[in-house]
């Protein structure tokens, strides 16, 4: 069935406002499940509305690649676990980046190269600009795409960032984009010649997984943000190239929000947008081993619990080695215990906890922690000072001192959760390894400070149990 262009139009306009509503939604825990439902349904009238296009031809293959798809997606929900998830956001903006890559070729092959007819102004004004819009998404797509499957391998553990870095990483990645500007004019000046788009296409590729290999472990919740930033740039190019209003609505708004999104967690680091992409923290991060921070403290799980019966506020800072040791569940059964003791217990929780925006704020929502007493970084961190016992559970960098009190330290002037001010801080690890950053934490050797060394889920069990 074909839907007039009038019809379709309306589709694309109840859809672009549907994934305003989602995002709108997605700002807040409370409204997150609604957000979702936002998108699920504007995403649905969108795919109905490009099918039934006139302009829309292989309708069979395209209903099959999109059940094939689907299929693929349902396996991934059911089977990648949270702590799984930024890397497989990361690898699906490398599918975003691939598809700007693969439509921007078609529209450049569509393209009439070998005419003899002379064009009018406007008629060269708008072949121009379509040149421009295939290079810029072919660019764009390139480098998102690359720079999304290192990003997914570093999050894996599969590659060694040191290992993909070439010498010089900051002369070469300016150099591919000049030299990328300077093929984009030569390009449009000799109407769209194949050289200059194909030699573009391979800087593009080795600048995109050189620029994200370049950038520091601690830093790689900004960068999955930046991607996803890209991978709707990307988009909104392809919507150009294929003069879908949608895409181009939908591009912009994946694009701006990534973009707004990474701002704000560089400025919660204390860090510029330019400095991030350009290194980041935990790059060339030489650790000082001869400084003597003096020797930690370590505890077990039934001294903690006794401390937690005799506190009257708690705080807790989850981070990654929460979400890998899934100690979510054991910590909502603990911190209720507490609470049914009349313990006020709260959570702090930084902007970049976790290798992925939020991923925090998922994990304990996934364990069903009210959302009331999970706060962020600036609404908790002048009460550590009045609060008997902060709980440390897999944290490190985002409560190192260091960032407050060495001005050498490479991870200087980040802001932090100032956990030290407590009276008591109980720090769960598995060794006494450096955080993500490659950075000592002198945290760990504070007077107030005890270690308690294992699983985190088994010691919380352990306290849970204790108390």
């Amino acid at each position: 069935m074909e839907f007039s262009h009038g019809l379709i139009s309306a589709a694309y306009i109840i859809s672009a406002l549907l994934f305003i509503f989602s995002l709108s939604g997605l700002s807040k825990q409370e409204t997150a499940e609604t957000g979702n439902w936002y998108g699920i349904v504007g995403m649905a009238i969108a795919l109905i509305a490009t099918i039934a296009d006139p302009r829309v031809s292989n309708i069979a293959v395209i209903i099959i690649t999109m059940v094939i798809g689907a299929l693929i997606g349902l396996r991934l929900a059911k089977k990648v676990e949270m702590t799984e998830m930024p890397e497989l956001v990361a690898i699906l903006h490398s599918f975003v980046g691939l598809a700007a890559v693969l439509v921007g070729f078609n529209s450049y092959f569509e393209m009439d190269h070998g005419t003899s007819i002379v064009l009018t102004a406007e008629q060269q004004m708008a072949v121009n600009i379509h040149l421009v819009e295939v290079f810029l998404g072919v660019f764009i797509g390139a480098v998102t795409f690359t720079g999304s499957v290192v990003a997914f391998a570093k999050l894996r553990g599969i590659i060694n960032t040191s290992a993909l870095m070439l010498p010089h990483r900051h002369k070469m990645n300016l150099a591919a984009g000049v030299v990328s500007l300077l093929l984009m004019v030569s390009f449009v000046q000799q109407g769209g010649y194949d050289s200059a788009l194909y030699i573009m296409t391979a800087i593009a590729l080795v600048f995109g997984w050189h620029l994200v290999a370049s950038i520091g472990g601690a830093d790689m919740p900004v960068v999955v943000s930046m991607l996803n930033s890209y991978s709707g740039w990307a988009a909104a190019a392809a919507g150009f190239m294929l003069n879908n209003d949608l895409l181009i609505v939908t591009g912009a708004l994946v694009g701006s929000s990534g973009a707004i999104l990474s701002y704000i967690m560089c400025k919660a680091m204390n860090r510029s947008f330019i400095s991030v992409i350009a290194g980041g923290f935990g790059t060339d991060v030489v650790v000082d081993n001869d400084t003597d921070y003096g020797e930690h403290v370590e505890t077990q799980a039934d001294v903690v619990a006794e401390i937690l019966a005799e506190a009257k506020s708690v705080i807790i800072a989850p981070g990654y080695g929460m979400a890998v040791a899934q100690a979510q569940y054991p910590v909502y059964e603990m911190t209720q215990e507490l609470i049914n003791k009349g313990v006020k217990v709260r959570f702090a929780i930084h902007p970049v906890a976790g290798r992925l925006p939020g991923h925090m704020n998922v994990l304990l929502a996934e364990a069903k922690v009210p959302y009331d007493i999970v706060l962020g970084m600036d609404e908790i961190n002048e009460d550590f000072a009045d609060t008997d016992v902060v709980l440390v559970i897999g944290a490190n960098d985002t409560v190192n001192p260091a960032a407050a009190e060495d001005p050498t330290s490479p991870i200087a002037g980040m802001p932090v959760l100032e956990v030290w001010n407590a009276k008591q801080v109980v720090v769960f690890k598995r060794s006494m390894n450096t955080g993500y950053a490659g950075v000592q934490n002198p945290l760990f050797f504070k007077d107030n400070t005890q270690m308690l060394f294992g699983d985190a889920k088994e010691s919380v069990e352990k306290i849970y149990k204790a108390l």
